[in-house]
């Protein structure tokens, strides 16, 4: 592997021995739209109200977005600034409300995780890793999952090349797209990339567009005509734990209508609500899955009678394990639960992706 098509460094801010590379020049991904107010927002600026002034200001979050590169440096490091200076939640800590997330692709082609960056403030300069071995490689950086930022750099030492990553093939240039709550937006993972959108995405190859919008993602027919301009391989729909059952029935028949009617044979995925991961040891009036997953499973039954062609479904019940270790509060996943949720979704999406 070579550096091939490097940056002109004449693009970096040299500082010292160290050049730094706005990220914007590398391609970043994760972004549905490119008229955007702020670049790193995840909606149009047309948006503005037109959604929800909640999912508005949940669309500045940078969630789901990264940018792959490939560099010969043998140290590599992250500068960014946030738009808030709130950095951690009382159940997520900062490395993922606000952090940056690096890995490598190893030789198999799989990526490896290699470091974070911890965030102290709303500017952060720090090394994300050091002493790598002599050689070219390409990287994955992801950008904050509960926070929004207005810069990212890559820092490497002056005599060192970058450039952006590789393509990544045939079949995979359209991107995955996540719509759906809190728990697509990333909480609470410990960092970036352990967002279960970002693991599928690494362990299938393809882009991600994450549209998790935290206790807002409803299933409102403006999304649904917003998230119809995209063409994704394929769209997740993951929303229902915001939605009480009389929301799923009047919306989730014509918010996957609006969709077909954009795109007659992109796959739809309807997705059950996970089951809390305390569920088991509640009263049954302490389960509130049950009417919500049959009004859903009663819209997919009523599209899929109707001729509906390539609408999926996937089963809430083991998206998380039933051991209970999964989550952070019995609803939002740790890490373990987001490998889980990522072992359950990845099942479901190879087939219908053709892989």
């Amino acid at each position: 592997m070579s550096v091939d098509n490097a940056l002109d460094p004449g693009l970096a801010k040299a500082e010292a021995e160290t050049f730094w590379y706005d990220i914007q020049h590398l391609e970043v991904e994760g972004k549905g739209w490119a008229d955007t107010k702020s670049f790193y927002d995840r909606f149009p600026a047309r948006a503005e109200g037109v959604v929800r002034e909640p999912v508005w200001n949940l669309s500045h979050h940078s969630a789901g977005m990264c940018v792959r590169f490939v560099t010969d440096a043998p140290a590599i490091q992250g500068r960014w600034t946030l738009l808030s200076e709130n950095l951690a939640m009382n159940h997520m800590p900062a490395t993922g409300v606000s952090g940056l997330d690096l890995y490598a692709k190893a030789g198999d082609g799989s990526w490896r995780w290699l470091g974070v960056g911890r965030p102290a403030a709303q500017t952060n300069a720090l090394q994300l890793a050091g002493n790598l071995p002599l050689g070219v490689r390409e990287y994955l950086l992801y950008l904050p999952l509960y926070n929004g930022v207005t810069s990212v750099e890559v820092g490497i030492p002056g005599d060192r090349k970058i450039a952006k990553g590789a393509s990544r093939g045939p079949g995979r240039e359209k991107p995955i797209v996540f719509y759906g709550t809190s728990i697509t937006q990333g909480g609470c993972a410990a960092r970036p990339g352990m967002a279960y959108p970002a693991i599928v995405g690494r362990r299938l190859g393809y882009p991600v567009i994450n549209l998790g919008f935290s206790g807002n993602g409803k299933m409102e027919p403006e999304i649904a005509s917003l998230l119809a301009e995209l063409d994704p391989a394929i769209y997740v729909l993951d929303a229902q734990a915001n939605m009480q059952t009389q929301e799923v029935v009047e919306r989730a028949e014509p918010f996957v209508q609006t969709l077909r009617r954009a795109h007659a044979d992109t796959p739809i995925l309807l997705v059950e609500e996970r089951t809390a991961s305390n569920a088991r040891l509640l009263a049954p009036q302490g389960r509130p899955h049950h009417a919500k997953r049959a009004a859903l499973r009663q819209a997919y039954e009523n599209l899929t009678a109707g001729g509906g062609r390539n609408l999926h479904y996937l089963h809430g019940d083991h998206l998380l394990k039933d051991d209970g270790e999964g989550t952070v509060d019995g609803s939002h996943p740790t890490d373990l639960g987001f490998s889980q949720m990522a072992d359950a979704f990845e099942v479901a999406l190879r087939p219908i992706l053709g892989d």
